[in-house]
């Protein structure tokens, strides 16, 4: 199935804007001119380069053309913010009367709120969350309206989204709460993918056999999950269940897993990552 999207621009090509570039980028996926800015002509040349032979992608840096954010963003109907958190006020102010009367503007910033977005320009405005897995094509996005949005405009902004992964629209106020499940998720993930390991080094195995082992594991249990969650509805804990025979191994080492009460320490990490975000709204 097509997708297919108007003309974009994507202001500052960051983990997050060129996680956005890169399913953009698919086969599946047409849109009607992708324009991306950056800073220096290092970074944009680097994006000409791995975008060669993608029609309708122009790569340019305000190092080399001062021009370049009026030039993105003449004709563009979406555009991405991938700028820093800090710097998004000051861009707005710069770019408020070259947006298009049309152009609806997305926030890929951590901390930036939909007032103060608002504030500095008249168009529709979203506040979004993606993750690095999309990078991949697996992200997970959330995404919250501003009051000027229009349902066609979501719409046309979950279908962006779409093209990396899974959207879940909500208010802005869950948007940081989100954050610290699906934004910082990966790490946690990857936290585990590195104790893991250790722990299988330390009874014994080579890097080159706990790597897989440990890597593979973790794929195949989330592959097995979607799969199963498609055909069955079966969830985590029917799977778990299948794997952890009574008075088995695998019910000795849950049992521990249980006692040290993961969740309650999740609840901690989470709470203090929400600590974080407010300190970061606060421009702390």
């Amino acid at each position: 199935m097509t997708v297919s999207l108007p003309q974009i621009a994507i202001l500052g090509a960051g983990s997050m804007g060129g996680a956005i570039l890169s399913g953009l980028l698919s086969p599946e996926v047409h849109a009607d001119g992708i324009i991306v800015t950056n800073r220096t002509e290092a970074k944009a040349t680097g994006l000409r380069e791995s975008t060669a032979g993608h029609h309708g992608v122009e790569s340019l840096s305000l190092e080399f053309d001062p021009d370049a954010t009026a030039r993105a963003l003449r004709g563009a109907r979406l555009v991405l913010l991938g700028v820093k958190p800090a710097m998004v006020p000051e861009l707005l102010g710069g770019v408020r009367d070259l947006l298009e009367p049309d152009a609806i503007v997305v926030s890929l910033a951590a901390g930036v709120t939909i007032e103060t977005m608002e504030a500095l320009v008249p168009n529709p405005v979203f506040r979004s969350m993606p993750n690095t897995p999309s990078v991949v094509g697996l992200g997970v996005t959330g995404l919250a309206a501003g009051a000027r949005a229009s349902a066609e405009d979501a719409a046309l902004v979950r279908t962006l989204f779409e093209t990396v992964g899974a959207v879940i629209e909500l208010p802005e106020s869950q948007i940081d709460a989100l954050s610290t499940i699906s934004g910082s998720g990966p790490a946690y993930v990857f936290f585990l993918i590195e104790r893991l390991t250790e722990t299988a080094l330390g009874l014994g195995f080579s890097e080159e056999q706990a790597r897989p082992m440990v890597e593979q594991t973790f794929r195949g249990a989330s592959e097995l999950l979607a799969r199963e969650r498609e055909v069955s509805g079966a969830g985590p804990a029917e799977l778990r269940r299948r794997v952890t025979s009574p008075k088995g191994t695998t019910e000795r080492a849950i049992g521990v897993l249980e006692a040290a009460d993961l969740t309650a320490l999740f609840d901690r990490a989470t709470t203090a990552a929400l600590a974080r975000a407010a300190e970061m709204a606060r421009g702390e």
